[in-house]
């Protein structure tokens, strides 16, 4: 059975999974409080950050590169379009770009609003970070504009890396999406899997709930 590292990103991974139809254990990894301690976790990613998958003799971290690697071995059925497929091209990039253009800078601001010290909070990079997510956001606007998924006509890996990178805009930093971008995310994230994801990520579902509450 595949052990998965850590929620956060890791949401990513579990998502695909249930998707996939694959079994797994979530293994939670606290990195605020006593990671030093977790020698088990530090073994798989001596590096400290999440998510890592331990499938066999396999070590994986970095959460697209889980997704690729899943997909390969186990997949891709109707989750990724073959390279021949003419959505190929429109699926990888969206791909990676849910976590290098989106996800990545938010993680900027989200850094810096948790661990800087409040008169350096506003600085330039926090600018910048903002200015990209907007920049790519725009594209995945404009692709929403043809097509009901980011790829295409039916949902795959991709729309699972852009809507976990857009709710991680709403949820840390507020950011308010117009209505096309709502209804695609209440379009992916209303999939079964996605919910099965989220009853396994107790943390996860918490704070989301919390965040509703507090709306």
């Amino acid at each position: 059975m595949i052990t998965l590292y850590g929620e956060g990103r890791g949401f990513r991974v579990a998502w695909l999974l249930e998707e996939l139809g694959l079994p797994y254990h979530m293994r939670p990894v606290d990195l605020l409080r006593g990671l030093e301690n977790d020698s088990e976790f530090l073994a798989i990613n001596p590096a400290g950050f999440i998510p890592a998958i331990v499938d066999g003799e396999t070590i994986m971290v970095e959460s697209i590169a889980i997704m690729e690697y899943l997909l390969a071995r186990y997949g891709p059925g109707p989750l990724a379009p073959e390279p021949d497929n003419p959505a190929f091209a429109t699926y990888l990039q969206f791909l990676h770009m849910g976590e290098a253009g989106l996800a990545g800078p938010v993680n900027a601001i989200v850094a810096t609003i948790i661990l800087a010290p409040e008169n350096e909070q506003a600085n330039w990079t926090t600018g910048w970070a903002l200015d990209t997510f907007k920049s790519r956001l725009g594209l995945v606007s404009r692709q929403l504009a043809k097509t009901p998924y980011i790829a295409g006509d039916r949902f795959t890996a991709a729309d699972i890396s852009v809507t976990y990178a857009l709710q991680f805009a709403q949820r840390t930093i507020g950011f308010a999406f117009g209505p096309a971008e709502l209804n695609y995310i209440a379009r992916t994230t209303a999939r079964e899997g996605y919910q099965r994801a989220m009853d396994n990520f107790p943390a996860t579902k918490a704070w989301v709930a919390g965040l509703a509450t507090a709306n």
